[in-house]
């Protein structure tokens, strides 16, 4: 179940009427939301409705035309990349490598924010990235090259070293693509487990529903509901930005919220 309660090596995250523009067209319209320290906050949405460009502007790789954001008070956007680096990790949906690096050196990346000067990996880094792949059950592809993974392969690969990089802040754009039912849950069971504050974009309602302790609906660029997910997945609601018909129940073991979906009529 949801806990919402401080995580030692957690950070509340504030975003404060962020707008962002690209080629003259804005794309995200002031938008404000909060993660408290040790939250699974869930951003949720129909396609094209400004949930990834809202991550970019929080894991640094697009500048806000307006607004701020902020992890402990401090303005992310004037931290250094170094900085940054070691208290924010993020698993984007676009990603891609040159070079045919093995999977244990594509994890070892994740700890370079921690290593000082030009040493390279200490033992307790080595453990670190060990103990990662193990924990997302692809410890046996360590020396299999990144180029020869499946889709979900890799995105095992990629969360794990986002998990070695111990952020303060941890940002997943759709983190479950192209891994099947029981992977899915175990990443998000991770991030949670993991310890970090996380702000994730999710497609899957049940998902979105089952795993973050809030969420937040945009629409057009504009958070058009936010709160707790049995609060938030209102049948009414999801007709008006979904264009479908939900009828919600619980999960007969954990009580959880669930939605059957049907095409409107």
């Amino acid at each position: 179940m949801p806990r919402t309660e401080p995580t030692g090596g957690a950070e509340a995250l504030a975003v404060d009427a962020v707008t962002v523009e690209l080629a003259g067209a804005r794309l995200v319209h002031e938008i404000s939301l909060e993660a408290a320290a040790g939250q699974v906050v869930g951003l949720v949405g129909p396609n094209g409705s400004g949930k990834s460009t809202l991550l970019r502007c929080v894991y640094r790789v697009l500048r806000p035309a307006g607004g701020a954001v902020r992890l402990d008070g401090d303005d992310l956007h004037a931290l250094s990349a170094r900085e940054t680096a070691r208290r924010v990790a993020a698993l984007s949906q676009e990603h891609s490598a040159e070079f045919d690096f093995t999977v244990a050196e594509v994890v070892a990346m994740g700890r370079l924010p921690h290593r000082r000067g030009l040493g390279g990996p200490t033992d307790g880094d080595r453990l670190r990235c060990t103990e990662a792949l193990r924990r997302v059950r692809a410890g046996h592809l360590a020396d299999r090259g990144f180029l020869s993974l499946s889709g979900g392969e890799k995105q095992r690969v990629l969360i794990a070293r986002a998990l070695v990089q111990e952020p303060r802040l941890l940002v997943l754009d759709e983190p479950t693509n192209h891994l099947d039912i029981a992977h899915q849950l175990e990443v998000l069971a991770l991030a949670r487990e993991a310890g970090p504050t996380v702000l994730t974009a999710l497609h899957d309602l049940n998902l979105a529903a089952g795993h973050c302790d809030r969420l937040y609906v945009l629409r057009a660029g504009r958070i058009v509901a936010s709160g707790e997910p049995h609060a938030v997945l209102r049948p009414e609601l999801l007709a008006e930005v979904f264009g479908v018909r939900a009828t919600p129940v619980r999960h007969p073991a954990t009580g959880a919220l669930q939605l059957l979906f049907d095409r409107l009529p």
